[in-house]
């Protein structure tokens, strides 16, 4: 079947949007999913430019959302004309999948991030040659083949063009506070960047019951909307030590919790250094980035802890739905940060990502979907 995707050719090239890819076959347990829309994450464009170990050409895009075309003979949950989010695959049969920790599974590189479908046939082809994919699902295209365990049904009522970067962003941000982090009411968070994945930090421990939700970034407009979105105080790093700002914040003691979505040197040694005694910083951009820290001083004699999260320990079947349920009853507004644009214009989208001038950009790849139908 040929489709319509979006090609990096080689490491730093622009996004070119093509229309002789051929999509590999539908297998026992896939569906063909038609592709209403996707979210642009940061960890595109660091695969576009090669700050992860990829292969080119690719095709990228993880945040999908689309309707269900087909489906194998093998598939039990789905049927044709079911709305759908893409998230991660996982096998669910190693052992930290069966342990409930799919974000941990052995095979997850293999799976995720080698540019071939899990049995290693190729997802995409170009005139006989392969192209990579991404997460199993390549969702910046007109048309995709995932399998079942890529995909989160969701009410038909809901508008997919909204729902895409569920799949990551949103996800990796809530999950790490709701799954990793677990903060009881009463304690204290704070989140540096504030872009979509710090913004679902931030909204997830306004939820959580933390009396101190703190918002550090360099953007005013960023820290007015994480304001609006529940954070209790907002820093702007640029103009103020932001450690010495939340010591101030915390009657001198530090925060229990912070979330570190920049992968700047800088902003992730802030993280630890504005810990309480016994807090835990939570590290979750992709970055080639490095920290230096007196593991005694910074670590030992007060306890603090640093934690590496993927995909915020999440099960997408669980915490989709979970956020999908919040976002309906207005406490989990993650629309606020989204910014529709065509498909077409996916390069000038992405470097509004990279700019800061849109918060979470999302692809329509079918402008003539209707939400509601």
């Amino acid at each position: 079947m040929r489709i319509k995707a979006a090609v990096v050719d080689k490491k730093g090239a622009p996004f070119e949007i093509r229309d002789d890819i051929e999509l590999g076959p539908l297998q026992s347990d896939d569906l063909q999913v038609h592709m209403v829309a996707s979210g642009i994450c940061h960890s595109d464009e660091a695969l576009r430019k090669g700050d992860a170990v990829i292969g080119y050409p690719i095709v990228l895009g993880h945040e999908g959302s689309g309707i269900v075309e087909k489906v194998g003979p093998e598939v039990k949950n789905f049927k044709p004309g079911d709305h759908v989010v893409l998230s991660f695959y996982s096998d669910g049969t190693c052992v930290n999948c069966l342990r409930g920790i799919p974000t941990q599974c052995l095979n997850y590189a293999a799976n995720n991030l080698s540019g071939v479908r899990p049995d290693g046939s190729a997802h995409f082809t170009e005139n006989g040659k392969q192209v990579d994919d991404m997460f199993d699902q390549s969702s910046f295209t007109t048309t995709t083949v995932v399998r079942e365990r890529n995909a989160v049904k969701v009410d038909k009522s809901l508008d997919l063009r909204k729902l895409g970067p569920l799949g990551c962003g949103y996800v990796t941000g809530s999950g790490t506070v709701f799954n990793t982090l677990k903060p009881k009411p009463g304690t204290t968070i704070a989140v540096f960047g504030t872009g979509a994945v710090g913004l679902a930090a931030m909204m997830a421990g306004k939820i959580s019951g933390c009396t101190k939700v703190i918002a550090v970034d360099i953007v005013d407009s960023r820290l007015k909307l994480a304001k609006e979105l529940g954070a209790t105080d907002a820093i702007n790093s640029k103009e103020e030590d932001p450690v010495e700002a939340i010591k101030k914040l915390t009657n001198g003691y530090g925060v229990d919790f912070a979330v570190d979505t920049t992968g700047v040197t800088k902003i992730m040694e802030d993280s630890i250094q504005a810990l309480a005694q016994g807090g835990t910083t939570a590290t979750i951009a992709v970055t080639p980035n490095h920290v230096d820290l007196d593991t005694w001083n910074d670590l030992c004699v007060d306890d603090r802890k640093i934690v590496g999260v993927n995909m915020g320990d999440s099960i997408p079947q669980v915490d989709i739905p979970r956020l999908i349920e919040f976002y309906k009853a207005g406490m989990f507004d993650f629309d606020k940060t989204e910014k529709f644009y065509k498909f077409e214009d996916i390069n000038q989208a992405n470097a509004d990502s990279g700019s800061g001038k849109t918060i979470k950009p999302v692809l329509v790849i079918d402008p003539d979907y209707k939400p509601g139908e």
